[in-house]
């Protein structure tokens, strides 16, 4: 059905998946650039409050509620647009185009529609936690 975007989108992943390893090497050696520059030059009393597991949940992120409710979003559309594709499909026309261009809407509206309902699910459940602690 989708043939035609899976050439782009495998090398889209691939290029990706490459820069970010060159990313992260860079990054690593600019970060042992930096320690080995300060080096002596900082004390211990620089991190006063500022280590420990209190720093790291105040600036905890909610990157894996959002991308799970993301996802949860997709699949719930992907279900919803097949029982449209079904249930609709062989009521409006014979003509195969026209029959593909409503399963193409039908998946196309119900991805974004529930995957945006999920990122809006997730923004709520952070919204709660914050207010909690």
């Amino acid at each position: 059905m989708m043939d035609f975007i899976m050439v782009p989108l495998i090398i889209g992943i691939c290029v990706a998946g490459v820069y970010g390893l060159f990313e992260l090497f860079a990054r690593r050696k600019e970060r042992m650039a930096i320690i080995e520059k300060i080096g002596d030059k900082i004390d211990a009393s620089a991190f006063d409050g500022q280590v420990g597991p209190s720093r790291y949940f105040r600036n905890f992120s909610f990157s894996a509620l959002k991308v799970g409710c993301l996802m949860a979003g997709i699949g719930l559309g992907l279900l919803t647009g097949f029982i449209i594709n079904v249930s609709l499909g062989n009521t409006f026309h014979d003509d195969s185009w026209y029959r593909g261009e409503i399963a193409g809407t039908a998946y196309g509206a119900s991805v974004l529609l529930f995957g945006g309902l999920g990122l809006i699910l997730a923004f709520i459940i952070e919204m709660r936690m914050a207010k909690k602690s």
